[in-house]
């Protein structure tokens, strides 16, 4: 396990860090207790002696809250210690089908609105009790209707609404859809952290012969909502950067959605060069595929898909197939959101740990510091593309 490097603790911790994850969340919440516990157990001697640090140093920061389930289906929220003065974090993963109840004694799996409702439960049974609530939501819920088309409702916004009035200080959350639905909670700490560190590290860790320059490699952004995401990792990265814009028939709708008729490519040529797809999140993978093959056309070299969450909606049989075909050679995500053992095992995905980094936005916030470091990671991208091109260990 790594050491706490990254930054100086300066200030006095804002309460005793309590971490809550949420049902569903607790093997992601379990790793970044392990580092908390790590990193303070190497600390604590210098504050062993002061009443500001009164609790923090301990075997484990989870705190014990169930959310158990009436025979109806209904839950409620319980704690089961003390959570007085506390810096509370609570972790959500409201994407984690894999949590099922029992409703009328049919097996029902939980989705984001229960996930949601659960979360809700936990601040309703802390009862104001705490110092600080913060909710870590790492996709953030209901953040694909962030915006209103016709007579729609603004979901995402009215979460966030929620959250607050419910006593939530700040959120946090992992490459928002769009991070200007922060406008709905203008007064309140609303953060959303790029996953661009992680992805680089996961990919120069497992493919040794990359050649990061303009003419061996490229950044591509799969439509026009992500170009911003594709400008930072080409940027950092030294690369040129591409894009498609997906041509919609208006004149019809199918699933609630005007369907694609092609992909349009924006960009200088891609022959002979390796290929980065970055996006937010891979949901059925179907526009993925679909520009990964017309990378392909375009006579493209090896193709790497990276996004933050990786939800697979429709199976994993179509990459699976992309990856026998070679139009696909890796898939990036990471695990912010529940992952399947069959999705763990397939030769082409690489998983990228983010509960080192979380730790670390914890610990800081809980001593009141600045993570205005800890979202630009540009010096850190540097180092361990120094380290890759000197041949050190990543």
């Amino acid at each position: 396990m790594l050491h706490r490097t990254e930054r100086t603790l300066e200030n006095i911790p804002v309460g005793a860090l309590g971490l809550i994850p949420v049902v569903g969340c607790e093997e992601l919440g379990s790793k970044v207790n392990d580092y908390l516990v790590k990193w303070r157990k190497e600390s604590a001697h210098e504050h062993k002696d002061d009443v500001a640090f009164s609790g923090y140093e301990r075997d484990t920061y989870i705190i014990d809250a169930k959310v158990p389930r009436f025979g109806s289906g209904e839950a409620k929220g319980i704690i089961n210690e003390s959570v007085r003065g506390k810096d509370i974090y609570l972790m959500v993963d409201v994407c984690n089908y894999n949590v099922s109840y029992s409703l009328t004694g049919n097996v029902n799996h939980m989705s984001p609105d229960d996930h949601f409702q659960n979360l809700k439960r936990v601040i309703a049974a802390i009862g104001g009790k705490c110092r600080r609530i913060n909710v870590i939501m790492p996709f953030l819920y209901e953040s694909r209707q962030h915006k209103r088309n016709g007579r729609e409702s603004l979901d995402c916004a009215l979460a966030l609404q929620e959250l607050v009035r419910m006593g939530a200080d700040n959120i946090i959350t992992f490459d928002a859809h769009d991070p200007r639905v922060q406008n709905a909670i203008p007064l309140n700490g609303f953060e959303t952290v790029p996953s661009t560190y992680q992805f680089i590290k996961g990919l120069l860790r497992h493919v040794k012969d990359l050649q990061l320059d303009c003419e061996h490699m490229m950044v591509i952004s799969p439509d026009e909502g992500g170009t911003n995401r594709a400008i930072y990792l080409a940027n950092v990265l030294g690369l040129d950067m591409g894009m498609f814009y997906k041509r919609r028939d208006y004149t019809r709708i199918v699933n609630g959605r005007n369907p694609i008729v092609a992909h349009e490519f924006l960009g200088s040529p891609v022959e002979g060069k390796d290929v980065i797809i970055i996006d937010d999140m891979i949901s059925s993978g179907d526009s993925i595929i679909e520009v990964a093959t017309e990378l392909k056309r375009r006579k493209a070299k090896r193709i790497f898909a990276a996004a933050t969450f990786g939800l697979f909606t429709n199976g994993l049989d179509k990459f699976d197939k992309a990856y026998e075909d070679g139009i696909i050679t890796g898939v990036l995500a990471t695990n912010l959101i529940y992952q399947s053992p069959s999705l763990l095992s397939r030769p082409y995905y690489i998983s990228c740990d983010m509960s080192k980094y979380i730790a670390l936005l914890i610990d800081t916030l809980n001593h009141d510091g600045s993570i205005s470091t800890l979202l630009s990671p540009s010096e850190r991208i540097q180092n361990v593309l120094h380290k890759y091109k000197n041949g050190a260990k990543i």
